[in-house]
């Protein structure tokens, strides 16, 4: 029996269009950055099409987001690894280093005339609503829309792959950063307009919303798999009974009765001797996904409650 891993990253959202062969291009230049890089590339441009799709925005756009979004950290091959990798924080002047992916990646794709329809998203997915994002500190009225977007699913991703979530245990807590972004920011001395956050608060309302789908589809598949499960460990339960009943059988013909009874009901490299071996994997297997089950439960009461 083979488990189904979750995936809530899974790229449907880009196969839904029929990549011409300009778009592949653009896409095969990931193929120039380190594994973790281009994963999370895949992953901002995943969700960018799926927040665009929530925003409902028209294909084109959202076709020309998904690219913005894929190619968004593509100057970041010319940081060097000691500092894009380095597990601890930056030290100022590594930051320093690190924010001209963003001036790198604009100069890349302007330079290329197939990539240049998508510099935005190298240039401004690091600037803030209110001003104190990087590289040129614009406000909100001067950031594009596609920046706006990818700014987000940048954000939520890179929470997320350095939490190393396996499911959507513990996301709404990564939420509630986002949420914040949104806030206005009177204290912060970068802002040029306190009034406003980071972040625009009706993206991240949809991603709110993706989150609370998401979530609901891994709580599905799980339930498929407990309910897999479940017949699984019924099923050698009447194995257990077919036995009990054997060593209780006073005839050879009914102890030989009962035993192909057993047989009957095993399967694969199941036999009489380790069924309760494997009946004890299938017991451990579902009280994991059971416990898995009820914390997203849980969790998609907190994210539901998250206001924005």
């Amino acid at each position: 029996m083979n488990s189904q891993t979750f995936d809530f990253y899974d790229r449907t959202s880009l196969k839904s269009y029929n990549l011409d062969e300009s778009m592949r291009y653009q896409l095969n230049m990931l193929g120039s950055l380190d594994v973790f890089t281009r994963k999370h590339c895949e992953n901002v441009g995943d969700l960018t099409c799926r927040l665009c799709q929530k925003l409902h925005c028209s294909k084109g756009f959202t076709e020309y987001c998904t690219i913005c979004g894929y190619l968004h950290d593509i100057g970041k091959q010319f940081i060097p690894p000691e500092i894009l990798q380095k597990p601890g924080k930056l030290t100022d002047e590594e930051f320093e280093i690190m924010k001209t992916h963003t001036t790198i990646g604009y100069k890349m794709c302007m330079a290329d005339l197939k990539l240049r329809p998508y510099a935005a998203g190298a240039y401004y997915h690091h600037e803030a609503l209110n001003g104190s994002g990087y590289p040129q500190g614009l406000i909100k009225k001067d950031i594009p829309y596609e920046a706006q977007i990818i700014r987000v699913a940048d954000e939520y991703d890179a929470i997320t792959s350095k939490r190393q979530y396996k499911s959507h245990i513990g996301i709404s807590d990564t939420l509630k950063i986002l949420i914040e972004n949104t806030k206005s920011t009177p204290d912060n001395p970068k802002s040029k307009d306190p009034k406003v956050g980071k972040n625009n608060p009706l993206i991240v309302k949809q991603l709110i919303k993706l989150v609370i789908e998401d979530t609901e589809y891994e709580i599905y598949l799980t339930q498929g798999y407990l309910e897999n499960l479940q017949s699984e460990l019924k099923r050698l339960k009447q194995v257990e009974k077919y036995e009990i009943a054997m060593n209780k059988a006073k005839t050879e013909k009914d102890k030989s009765y009962f035993l192909e009874g057993m047989k009957m009901l095993l399967v694969n490299n199941e036999t009489p001797e380790n069924y309760k071996s494997r009946y004890e994997e299938y017991q451990k297997a579902y009280d994991t996904r059971k416990a898995i089950i009820d914390n997203l439960y849980n969790e998609i009461k907190l994210i539901k409650k998250l206001k924005v």
